[in-house]
């Protein structure tokens, strides 16, 4: 049998990376029932920052077809729009390219962005 050659090594090593990315890829989303964890995040009421923020199952029955799917969270009485992905994180239109794990850390980062700031109430449509 050959000794390996450099293009087998290399060949390997590539095959080897790509099988590791796509086990560490899908991991995360990878869940008992084989889909995303919808339960609905713990409520929290809390002064961040000097902010007061608040988080809790949405008050109109939790529709899961908006965006929040279900939560909303406030800052200082505001409401901060916020959409939760595929992924199970969560974005706010304050941060909207920085997903974090939970609405209670998208509020966080929204004050964090702020710099005390008013929220501003976002226009429905």
């Amino acid at each position: 049998m050959p000794g390996i050659t450099r293009r087998r090594a290399l060949t390997a090593t590539a095959a080897l990376a790509a099988t590791a990315s796509a086990a560490a890829l899908a991991a995360p989303g990878a869940l008992a029932a084989g889909g995303h964890d919808h339960s609905m995040p713990e409520s929290f009421d809390e002064v961040y920052k000097g902010r007061r923020i608040q988080g809790r199952a949405a008050m109109d029955g939790g529709h899961h077809h908006e965006h929040g799917g279900g939560y909303e969270v406030f800052v200082d009485g505001v409401q901060l729009h916020l959409m939760r992905n595929a992924d199970g994180s969560w974005i706010s239109v304050v941060s909207h390219y920085d997903p974090v794990p939970t609405p209670r850390a998208a509020a966080r980062t929204a004050v964090d962005e702020l710099q005390g700031a008013p929220l501003l109430p976002f226009p429905a449509n």
